[in-house]
């Protein structure tokens, strides 16, 4: 690999970036056009690490509608991630979650 390119993963990889599990409820404040928005709920997937290619998949139920978003970890709009409240899931991809009711998912998730 070139010095440049392994100078930059350096520099991008530096972002203070909390220990994130599957089943973590987790708040993640985005800054976009100068407003933050914050997202809270259940990540369902970890993909590809911390490296720059990073990626968590967040979904909450608003008005018993699924919503799921895909954060990058090292993205320049999102200012911070917190881990709300920690939990215990046996698989890497909780996507099961999915077809759950909220009532029966909380039980699966302690």
């Amino acid at each position: 690999m070139s010095v440049k390119l392994e100078e930059y993963k350096k520099e991008k990889e530096k972002k203070d970036i909390p220990q994130i599990e599957t089943g973590n409820t987790v708040r993640v404040v985005q800054n976009i056009n100068g407003k933050k928005q914050s997202f809270e709920g259940l990540v369902i997937a970890k993909k590809h690490g911390k490296g720059l290619s990073g990626t968590i998949t967040v979904r909450k139920v608003i008005d018993k509608v699924g919503v799921e978003k895909v954060f990058p970890l090292h993205s320049p709009t999102i200012e911070k991630i917190e881990v709300v409240k920690g939990g215990k899931i046996r698989k890497a991809k909780a996507y099961y979650i999915r077809e759950k009711t909220k009532r029966v998912a909380r039980k699966k998730i302690k």
